[in-house]
């Protein structure tokens, strides 16, 4: 035990020493999380459209301020021959609205009439939305006109569970935790351990009697200090700026995030152990793991929309069971009931980090 402390506080001491390093441990985490937390927005907003009026009554110019009444479509000018067409061409449109002519007689009459819609579908998303966003303003246009019946044999009252409010960071944020809290400790700890061995001071460490493991639990004990200090920058800043807070029993993301630091600790021991030099390292953990913790965890895309056999990755990421936790403390608060699998799996990952780094480094001394 003393040995493993003794490691902890060497590491310790050489972080402190190094403003790169320090750095790299609070400034870019911070500026991540302000990144992913302001710009990050999944609901379409302000979609540039273009509307045709071939009609110029009062019931289409109703019909057009309407459309653009909703903080969804913002409108767009544009002239030519075929102003429709051309705008989205050229990208200035996102969506074109046509009125034809004849178009407030036809409604008057009780005559079908058709609204032609354009919808750039490069981005399929986005079309769809345009597509929801002009199907839901025809019908309240309608009832508003008293064009549709006033009564429905079938009403759905729709209740938003959560986050009535429909705030998007209250998604956002949280799983922006598990992002950030996963990437930087674990690469801090592998350029630690990469730089042991570029420096040559790995054979010192040989030669002693210190054991693999006391090593892996000295250098990792260092670095799960300094990483709960991130944890506590990074989820109270989070929670400061993004007004945050607990919707339940707030116990589960503290013992969930402790061992999650640690899963992320021992990853980066792994690859620091597999890795030859920093550059290595460091791509490492940017590939294996920041895009894993970006798009297979569950922080954007819903796990359920990932094909097989692709699918199957997600199970064997902490991130995305950090996420879950997180969210679950800020969003649905329904506690060790809804999250304790997580919690179990990120103990049973942070397992098979550990022994895969230990003999990796039991082979790097029978070999050096």
């Amino acid at each position: 035990m003393k040995r493993i402390l003794a490691q902890c506080k060497k590491e310790l001491v050489q972080f402190r020493r190094d403003r790169l390093t320090l750095a790299l441990a609070f400034l870019l985490p911070f500026i991540t999380l302000l990144i992913f937390g302001f710009a990050i927005r999944l609901e379409s907003k302000d979609i540039p459209v273009i509307v045709q009026d071939f009609d110029h009554s009062n019931l289409s110019r109703s019909f057009t301020e309407r459309l653009y009444g909703t903080n969804q479509f913002t409108p767009r000018q544009w002239s030519g021959s075929n102003p429709a067409r051309d705008a989205i061409d050229m990208g200035i449109a996102k969506a074109a609205v046509i009125i034809p002519p004849k178009f407030s007689s036809q409604v008057r009459a009780g005559i079908p009439t058709t609204i032609q819609v354009l919808v750039d579908a490069a981005d399929v998303n986005n079309a769809r939305v345009v597509q929801a966003g002009v199907q839901s303003v025809t019908n309240f246009f309608m009832q508003d006109q008293r064009l549709l019946p006033t009564t429905s044999t079938v009403t759905a009252h729709t209740r938003l569970w959560f986050n009535p409010g429909r705030l998007e960071s209250l998604f956002i944020v949280p799983g922006t935790f598990g992002v950030v809290l996963w990437i930087f400790p674990s690469l801090l700890m592998a350029i630690a351990m990469v730089r042991e061995r570029e420096k040559g001071t790995i054979l010192q460490v040989y030669t002693s009697n210190i054991s693999a493991v006391e090593l892996l639990l000295g250098k990792g004990l260092a670095y799960w200090l300094i990483a709960i200090c991130e944890a506590i920058l990074i989820i109270g800043m989070g929670a400061l700026l993004f007004h945050l807070s607990f919707a339940g029993d707030p116990t589960p993301l503290l013992f969930g995030t402790l061992i999650f630091l640690a899963d992320s600790i021992l990853f980066g021991l792994m690859l620091g152990v597999k890795a030859d030099s920093q550059a290595e390292a460091v791509q490492g953990v940017s590939l294996i793991g920041f895009v894993t913790s970006l798009l297979l965890s569950g922080f954007i895309y819903p796990l359920n929309n990932i094909p097989f056999p692709l699918s199957l990755v997600p199970n064997v990421i902490p991130a995305r069971y950090f996420i879950d936790i997180s969210r679950d403390a800020f969003v649905r608060g329904t506690g060790w009931a809804g999250v304790w699998l997580s919690v179990v799996m990120l103990f049973v990952l942070g397992f098979f980090f550990f022994n895969v780094a230990r003999k990796g480094l039991d082979r790097m001394q029978l070999s050096d």
